[in-house]
Parts: structure tokens; sequence; C-alpha cells
């Protein structure tokens, strides 16, 4: 073991180093407190040595993004799940070694599509443990929504016996519920709950809509972030015009070659078996 005071500060540069954009904190105590959560899918039913979740975040590349479905934004999309997976790993060994037991919940928790659609989730919620460590809120797509990236972000857990304070909640929804992802949603996945910002989600649709672009070689979808206005690298990348995805389907049925979306359709066209330009 090695010795010295393990702190928050620590922990988050200690994450950074290995590649973390956002690192937050939840006590597993949120869960009881909120109780959203079914008592067997919370942190201490998991592992009863947990009092703390680390949620770890990188963001997901808003221009590579733009051009799903593609072999470019499934790579993407795989490099994120690796490197989060060996963040996971990595912390949780460091915070071993310093003697405060640990493990993660990988990034995903299924197998593939088809266990899905028999049940569609995971033993545990990242997005959950995100808001509890108030790291975003959740989306009416169902994402967790952050300031940063908006939905554009992929996490991992990490559960600890090390007891640290928390992160402030956010108290104010991200999400505008703007309901530019149902419009342009091309599973009509979504459909709006007037008491709710969170939209009542056909997750049988979205998984089949998975499966096909999965026979393609260019899954997932990720539309729904794609098109989500909210985002501090909407302004890095200078991709602030949302009218350009409602009008993307029009535009490129009138004219295939159009400049606007030229970048995109060449990438949907290459390295997978569709063909299909949006």
């Amino acid at each position: 073991m090695k010795s010295g005071k393990t702190t928050k500060r620590s922990i988050i540069a200690k994450a950074k180093s290995l590649g973390a954009s956002l690192v937050n904190f939840a006590p597993v105590s949120r869960w009881e407190e909120f109780g959203e959560v079914l008592p067997e899918y919370r942190p201490k039913a998991l592992w009863d040595k947990a009092e703390t979740v680390i949620v770890i975040a990188v963001p997901m590349l808003l221009p590579v993004l733009e051009s799903t479905p593609s072999i470019n934004y499934q790579e993407m999309y795989n490099a994120t799940n690796s490197l989060l997976d060996q963040i996971g790993f990595r912390l949780s060994v460091w915070l071993n070694d310093r003697g405060h037991a640990s493990i993660f919940m990988p990034r995903d928790g299924y197998g593939n599509l088809e266990i899905l659609l028999n049940k569609y989730q995971g033993c545990f919620s990242h997005v959950f443990a995100a808001k509890y460590a108030g790291q975003g809120t959740i989306a009416y797509s169902h994402n967790l929504i952050t300031p940063e990236y908006g939905p554009r972000v992929r996490m991992v857990s990490i559960l600890t016996s090390l007891k640290i304070a928390g992160d402030p909640l956010i108290e104010k929804d991200v999400c505008t519920k703007c309901e530019v992802c149902r419009k342009l949603c091309p599973s009509s996945s979504f459909t709006t709950r007037p008491d709710s910002i969170i939209a009542e989600m056909d997750v049988d649709a979205c998984t089949r809509y998975h499966q096909v672009l999965r026979g393609e070689n260019r899954w997932p979808c990720g539309i729904c972030c794609k098109v989500c206005p909210v985002g501090g690298d909407r302004k890095l990348y200078e991709s602030t015009n949302i009218g350009r995805y409602l009008r993307e389907r029009e535009v490129l049925d009138e004219n295939p070659e159009d400049e606007n979306y030229r970048s995109w359709v060449h990438q949907r066209q290459h390295g997978s078996s569709g063909n299909r330009i949006y």
C-alpha cells in the first residue's frame, strides 16, 4: 500500500492524467434520497462497501458525430468505450493501492442488441450516477446532458469505499425540451410527456434501428446527441446552426451533392456496407 492522504483533488488529477475530461463525485446516500432508482440497481446493492461513486466522462467529438451513420462515428464510439474502461480499471487499482477498496462498472452493461430487446437495461445506470454527482441532468432523450458537451459524453463509474464529499447537484434542467431530437429521430422513438421534461421512449424501436445500422457496420445511431443544441462544444466547433440538421433530409433529397452536406455524405458512403446519405 502507498502512503499519503487521498484527496478529491488528487483523484481528479489522476483521472485526468488517464484521459478523463469530467470527474464528479456522488455519495451513495443520494440514491436513497432521490428514490428514483430501484433498490437492486443502487451502488450498495451491487457492492456493500461502496460509499462514493466517481463518475468519469469523456466527450464525443461533434464533427465526427455529425457524420452519423458512418464508420468514422462507430470507431470514435469504440475508442471512447475502450478509454473509459481503461480509466475505470486503472483508477480503481490506483485507489486500491492507497488502501481504498474500489471497483468499476463498465461503460456498457449489456452484451449485444438482442439482449437489450429482452431486457433493456444494464445492472447500473451511469446516467443517474452522473446526475447524482452533479455532472449534468437527464434530457428529453434519456441521455445525460452536460453544460460542456450537451449529451455528447460517454461515462464510466468507479465505486469506492472512500468517503468523499459529493459535488453540488445541477438544480436547473440543462435540457431545454426543444424536441429537435424527437423531430429528427430516425426510429420515431420519442413521445412528449406534458408532465415531464423526459420523453416516453420506445426502446424496442430504437434498438431495432441500431440492429440495421450494426448490419451495415456503422452503428450506433447518435442522432439525438448530434442534433442537441446544448453544449459549449458547439461554440468551439462553430457549429451552432441547428437548422442545418432540420433541413438535412429535404436538401439531400433534392440535391445529394449539396455543398453544405458533402463531407457527411462522403463519410457515410465509405467504409461500411450502407449507402444511404442520411
